[in-house]
């Protein structure tokens, strides 16, 4: 590698990590209580740091217990989702798909109304939410075993499928809850938001997400070779299957994951990957990493929008709805899919 390709390559990383750190940082001083850019600071500081408080003590719960954490998961979120897109599209070989595509979403959100009904603790909704998620992927899977069919054609037809069928059970649980308590908390968490996010959400999430995005990450050059084809892939050594089942099965945990805390927000998964195509090519080797920033980045605007832009926060869902889908129209437009 010559010199000048070792500097932009050590650019484009310094870019790719100290973006999502910038954004992060000042995001801290968006909201409808305004801190000042020193006292985020010595708040953040202090928690490392001998510095003694000269702050008010809503101030720093402001700061640690309401944005820190909400950040924390926008990253999280916005990141994870767009990296399982990416890892979902070089599997299956399709620009089009998401996260979703196997269901994880409709299975989330059946997941997440059978906790509202039947339970009142906030963690039992992301229990069951995760469960539930990661059992549509599944039975997508039971449904392609047992056609007996190995293709890529084959499972998302099946994630078609299972969709439908949780889509259907969680109209039937929207028709049978109360609609003056049960039915508005079901709605507005398939709408997506992190207004609810507290600093242990993000801890359980990142246990499952941080190992399975290592994996993922380390098996980006593997997914390079699966994108090939699975007859191209077989003929250099690998076990398609297995790779291919391990890889959405890793896709699948961090996307349900970040579903569980944030509920449905849509878009990332499928429009973020393309844009990191754009800038850096189909390589996965840097795809992947690409796309884990720039979801990041793009989770933190959307989350500053939505609590600032009114007086009552919009839903994540929405927002990322209004950009993604006339984002998507223009790459189409302008034939700037990168998957070529």
């Amino acid at each position: 590698m010559s010199v000048m390709g070792k500097e932009r390559r050590l650019i484009g990383g310094a870019v790719l990590l100290g973006l999502p750190i910038v954004l992060f940082l000042l995001s801290f001083l968006v909201g409808r209580y305004p801190v000042p850019p020193l006292t985020v600071i010595r708040i953040i500081a202090a928690q490392f740091l001998p510095i003694e408080p000269d702050w008010p003590p809503l101030v720093a719960s402001v700061v640690l217990d309401v944005r820190l954490p909400r950040l924390l998961a926008g990253m999280a979120v916005g990141g994870g989702l767009a990296l399982a897109g990416a890892c979902y599209q070089g599997v299956f070989r399709n620009p089009l798909v998401s996260p979703f595509t196997l269901g994880v979403s409709a299975g989330a959100g059946f997941g997440a109304a059978v906790a509202i009904l039947l339970f009142e603790q906030h963690y039992a909704t992301q229990a069951l939410a995760f469960v539930f998620g990661l059992a549509a992927v599944a039975l997508c899977f039971f449904m392609n075993r047992l056609y007996r069919a190995g293709s890529t054609l084959v499972l998302v037809l099946a994630g078609i499928i299972v969709s439908s069928l949780f889509t259907a059970l969680l109209s039937l649980l929207k028709y049978v809850a109360d609609p003056h308590s049960k039915l508005p908390v079901i709605e507005f968490w398939l709408l997506g938001s992190l207004s609810a996010v507290s600093m242990e959400d993000v801890v359980v999430v990142l246990i499952v997400m941080i190992p399975a995005s290592i994996l993922l990450l380390l098996l980006r050059w593997r997914i390079n070779i699966l994108s090939l084809g699975d007859e191209q892939a077989g003929i250099l050594g690998l076990e398609v299957g297995r790779l291919r089942f391990l890889i959405v099965l890793l896709a699948t945990l961090v996307a349900a994951s970040t579903v569980a805390i944030s509920g449905i927000i849509g878009w990332v998964g499928l429009v973020i990957p393309h844009f990191a195509r754009i800038l850096v090519g189909p390589d996965f080797r840097k795809l992947l990493p690409t796309t884990l920033s720039l979801g990041a980045c793009y989770l933190l605007l959307i989350d500053d929008i939505a609590r600032t832009v009114t007086a009552a926060e919009i839903p994540l869902g929405i927002l990322t709805a209004l950009v993604g889908a006339p984002a998507f129209m223009l790459l189409l437009r302008r034939g700037s899919l990168g998957w070529a």
